[in-house]
């Protein structure tokens, strides 16, 4: 479909039951917004076969109709003089319309001019929704079949009972001829409502779509749905709003994804995991694909597979990346995108404070030899004993305090020597450190976030949902209930069920103590959500952190001015 065009978001309506309105304009022009006008209407309502009515208008262009148009539709100046405006016919176009789906050839072309003026006259466009004839021939209709998908080509193709003339009504039953072919020709196929039609797409192998009655089974609600192969393994896990329509899409469209065709066809059995609300079906899916890690999924296969940047306790502290959070009272950050930001972040840290880069665990008080960064100054060498206890743990402070708190410093450290970078021009080096900063703010503010929520113990939220109020219970950034508060439920006895009945969450250690990171930010995005109330319980953002620092890095693009201003 093209852009013009509204969605099939619902599935079960069959076409024989399904009101279409096929409709086709005359114009002096190809663009409306070129200042083209129309000069006749043709529209025909049609239901299961049966034409319900026509509708079929001349229209006063208010100007000269070009000699090249009266040629090809025969309509001269003479017929139109005494025609309504455009004013006058639209209005009852759209009652004519009214509820249909539009059917059209070449849409955009007859939608666009009904769409630019209604625009013009101030009239509200109804949300139509649309279907191009020209469109799903060519989906359906190979070259071998007809040369092109003209409409005069597709009505000979098809014997249509009236022969296309340019003129707008006759076009107009032709493509209703058109249209009922073309339908006639998916029924074999197993299409045969409205969303099958809009997915239509002869890239679907026939054994796919055979397949289509795995998701029969499945209900129209919200949850997960498990793709398993002949052995029972699972291969995917998905999550919709709508179980059936979402499952029963992967029969009948094709699917662009990697090797998700392949999928389709190793799958004998289709489970469905209902869920009282879209977010709980968002977690069970996180978790789900963690825990089992199926083949065909890609994103949050492997959540124990990320980087972290971790500040150690210890006599002399030191920086390193690492995949696993430990109980181990050490400062960390992230997860980061990938270890390349994450060792970027950490050359960030090298660069700007005198903090040791050596890996050995060491002794309060260490006699080693000292490294070349210490006799550069780069370190302030704990590992030869010169270094001053509290001068060394006043540097971890000001690294601490830039990992946990607020990360000015380094801004400004790494800000400065951009400058003096592209003063150089030396500008590939200068957007290196931008990345690396800008890495490092990103896991910063990642980190902070997600403390907000996992340091809260418990709270209970809400939004509004159209049975009432869809509530949740965090606890310790983790989804521990779910439910739908019905209206007219006094919501106090109704909360205190749902505590009851609440996943038991353990306090546990570091940034996400109870549930994986992209778990709690899901949860994080939810609670961001317009409209939201607390129920019970509270959360907020502290005054002192990163954000505040990360706007002007964020794009690769920022200019050297703004990267200049005060931070």
């Amino acid at each position: 479909m093209h852009a013009v065009q509204g969605s099939f978001d619902e599935l079960g309506r069959p076409l024989s039951d399904t009101t279409f309105c096929v409709v086709d304009l005359e114009t002096t022009g190809g663009s409306a917004a070129k200042g083209s006008k129309i000069t006749e209407f043709g529209a025909v309502k049609v239901r299961g076969g049966e034409v319900l009515g026509e509708f079929q208008t001349l229209l006063n262009p208010d100007e000269a109709i070009p000699a090249f148009i009266t040629v090809l539709t025969g309509i001269t100046n003479q017929m139109v003089i005494d025609a309504p405006r455009i004013a006058e016919v639209l209005p009852s176009f759209l009652e004519f319309a009214r509820g249909c789906v539009l059917v059209a050839h070449n849409a955009p072309f007859d939608i666009g001019f009904l769409k630019h003026f209604s625009l013009e006259l101030d009239i509200v466009w109804p949300s139509f929704e649309v279907l191009d004839t020209a469109v799903l021939a060519r989906r359906i209709l190979s070259r071998e079949e007809v040369p092109n998908c003209k409409l005069s080509t597709l009505a000979a193709r098809f014997c249509a009972t009236t022969t296309p003339n340019h003129r707008a009504l006759s076009d107009a039953r032709a493509t209703v001829d058109v249209l009922h072919a073309l339908f006639e020709r998916l029924g074999p196929l197993g299409v045969t409502t409205l969303e099958e039609v809009s997915t239509y797409t002869s890239k679907v192998k026939p054994e796919q779509r055979r397949k289509r009655h795995l998701a029969e089974h499945l209900p129209e609600a919200p949850g997960v749905y498990l793709f398993r192969d002949a052995n029972d393994a699972i291969l995917y896990v998905g999550t919709s709003r709508n179980l059936r329509s979402r499952t029963r899409s992967y029969f009948t469209k094709a699917e662009t994804r990697t090797r998700m065709g392949e999928m389709v066809m190793l799958a004998q059995r289709i489970e469905g995991i209902v869920c009282a609300t879209a977010l709980e079906a968002q977690v069970r899916e996180l978790r789900l694909i963690g825990r089992h890690r199926p083949p065909y999924n890609r994103r949050s296969r492997f959540p124990d597979r990320l980087s972290w940047l971790k500040l150690t306790r210890e006599p002399w502290p030191r920086l390193s990346i690492v995949r696993k959070i430990l109980d181990d009272d050490a400062d960390y950050i992230g997860p980061f995108r990938g270890r390349a930001a994450a060792e970027g972040a950490l050359t960030a840290l090298h660069d700007s404070f005198r903090i040791r880069q050596c890996t050995p665990r060491l002794a309060a008080k260490s006699r080693r030899p000292a490294c070349a960064l210490a006799e550069m100054g780069h370190c302030l060498s704990p590992c030869d004993g010169s270094a001053d206890i509290a001068e060394y743990a006043a540097e971890v402070s000001r690294v601490r305090r830039a990992m946990t708190a607020d990360p000015e410093e380094l801004v400004i450290i790494v800000r400065a020597h951009m400058l003096d970078l592209a003063r150089a021009e030396r500008f590939e080096d200068a957007a290196i450190w931008r990345d690396r900063l800008t890495g490092f703010l990103r896991a910063v503010v990642r980190t902070q976030r997600l403390r907000e929520l996992t340091g809260t113990a418990e709270l209970v939220a809400a939004i509004p949902h159209p049975a009432g109020w869809e509530i949740h219970v965090i606890r310790f950034g983790r989804l521990a209930a779910a439910g739908i508060l019905p209206r007219g439920v006094h919501p106090s006895g109704w909360v205190d069920a749902l505590l009851a009945t609440a996943e038991t969450v353990q306090p546990g250690f570091g940034p996400i103590p109870a549930a994986t990171a992209e778990e709690t930010e899901t949860l994080i995005r939810w609670l961001d959500s317009p409209g939201l109330r607390m129920v019970r319980g509270s959360w907020h953002a502290s005054l002192e952190g990163g954000a505040r620092h990360l706007t002007p890095f964020e794009d690769a693009s920022a200019s050297w001015h703004e990267l200049q201003q005060p931070g």
